[in-house]
């Protein structure tokens, strides 16, 4: 991956705050849409996502002036059909056979049935999320740690009759710990480069963030996990059937491609399909369904690059970084603007991967103004991002879990306590100047 630093002629590029507002209200309309009017009518399943993000697209092409019609669609389709976006489709796809094909074969009741006979009912939830956090530090990808471990989530919730949003939080938030942490990460790969640090500094400094936030939450599971009823395994499935997960962990944790660990994950379900009895024509249908399954998600995902593509265009995500760059003060005030920037425009773009690139060139120069140590502005760059890219709805690897669950895109927030840990400790960090040893700054 290269990533850029940003040239001077955008950082000195002045946005008039009446454009800027403007540029950026798509977002707030979808917000006003979407989020504000299900928590009103009490129920996030009334408002879809998609059809409050046609209608802020519609309104980021009508507000897109001073160029003809035709252009400004172009702009939207080409930020919806950029290069990331398609290959997360392929993903989507390809998740989505998956899941369905080893559901439907006895793959993930096998694979419970294996977690219930080694794991009491009250620590089912702290493993599910301690799995989720070596998984992701292990593949570097929240995504791949999604696809493995949603669908086993998701059945151990029906089998405890429990709320099945709660266990797709455990699993989300377990997967932003790696995302945020694992040295092949894209996200720590962006923040090391555009700072200026080596990986293994900035993991070393990131942990006093990412691991205590991790050990609060782990804590609070295994607490609430006292209560938890027993579940009855579902009758005595094949062990055999476990091979297709074990092959898609496998794949993952030695750092092959996802989508190369899926195409072996779905070989290897129709491989254990056929012996177990099942046709080729049956597991086709299967695969089938769970691709038909991802279509609502694949619009959402086109709807929302494109709707960003053109508030980007438009000078949006500019007019951010000099609203924020200008009211810096002191050391403190210099780490809490470097996370709150990246955490708005990943608001903006819903990649935390993106948004790092985006301001990685103007944050390391903030670093240098304010005596900041590269290896803390790479940890805050690549932490506040996680924060904000676990808790929108409309992030990638939310919108892919809640689709393999079934669920609606915003109903685990209530229950992601991750990143809120995660948050209180990046501000925890900034006022108390911690960790001490890279405080002063120590450029390569």
């Amino acid at each position: 991956m290269t990533v850029t630093r940003q040239s001077d002629t955008d950082t000195e590029k002045r946005i008039p705050a009446r454009r800027g507002w403007l540029a950026l209200s798509p977002v707030i309309v979808f917000l006003l849409l979407y989020v504000a009017v299900s928590i009103i009518i009490g129920d996030f399943y009334k408002m879809p996502i998609a059809v409050a993000l046609v209608v802020a697209s519609v309104w980021a092409v009508s507000i897109y002036r001073k160029r003809p019609l035709m252009e400004r669609i172009e702009t939207f389709s080409r930020a919806a059909g950029h290069p990331n976006i398609l290959y997360m489709i392929w993903v989507f796809v390809l998740a989505g056979a998956f899941a369905t094909l080893a559901k439907e074969i006895g793959a993930i009741d096998a694979t419970v049935n294996l977690t219930l006979r080694f794991f009491p009912p009250e620590f089912v939830v702290p493993t599910l999320f301690f799995a989720a956090c070596f998984i992701s530090l292990s593949v570097g990808t929240s995504v791949g740690t999604v696809v493995a471990l949603t669908p086993l989530a998701v059945q151990i919730a029906e089998m405890a009759d429990a709320n099945v949003a709660f266990y797709v939080a455990v699993v989300l938030g377990g997967a932003f710990f790696g995302d945020n942490l694992s040295f092949i990460s894209d996200t720590t790969i962006a923040a090391t480069r555009s700072q200026g640090c080596g990986m293994a500094d900035k993991f070393k400094a990131n942990l006093w963030i990412a691991l205590p936030a991790a050990i609060i939450t782990l804590a609070a599971y295994i607490v609430m996990g006292q209560a938890s009823p027993a579940i009855a395994m579902v009758g005595n499935s094949n062990p055999l059937l476990i091979l297709p997960y074990v092959v898609v962990l496998a794949t993952a944790v030695i750092g092959i491609n996802v989508t190369i660990v899926l195409l072996f994950g779905i070989l290897s379900a129709l491989i254990i399909g056929i012996v177990d009895g099942f046709g080729l024509i049956e597991m086709a249908g299967f695969a089938g369904k769970g691709i038909d399954g991802m279509g609502d998600l694949i619009i959402i995902t086109l709807l929302a690059a494109g709707m960003l593509g053109v508030i980007k265009a438009a000078g949006g995500v500019q007019f951010l970084l000099q609203g924020l760059t200008s009211r810096i003060s002191g050391r403190r005030g210099a780490q809490a603007i470097l996370a709150i920037l990246v955490g708005i425009v990943n608001l903006c773009t819903a990649n935390n991967t993106v948004a790092i690139i985006t301001v990685g060139g103007i944050s390391r120069e903030i670093a240098a103004r304010y005596g900041i140590d590269p290896r803390k502005s790479a940890s805050l760059l690549d932490s506040a991002s996680c924060v904000v890219q676990c808790l929108i709805p409309y992030g990638a690897q939310t919108l892919l879990a809640t689709s393999l669950a079934g669920i609606s895109p915003a109903s685990p927030f209530p229950y992601l306590y991750y990143p809120w840990a995660l948050a209180l400790m990046i501000a925890l960090s900034i006022i108390f100047l911690f960790p001490r040893r890279y405080v002063s700054v120590r450029r390569p």
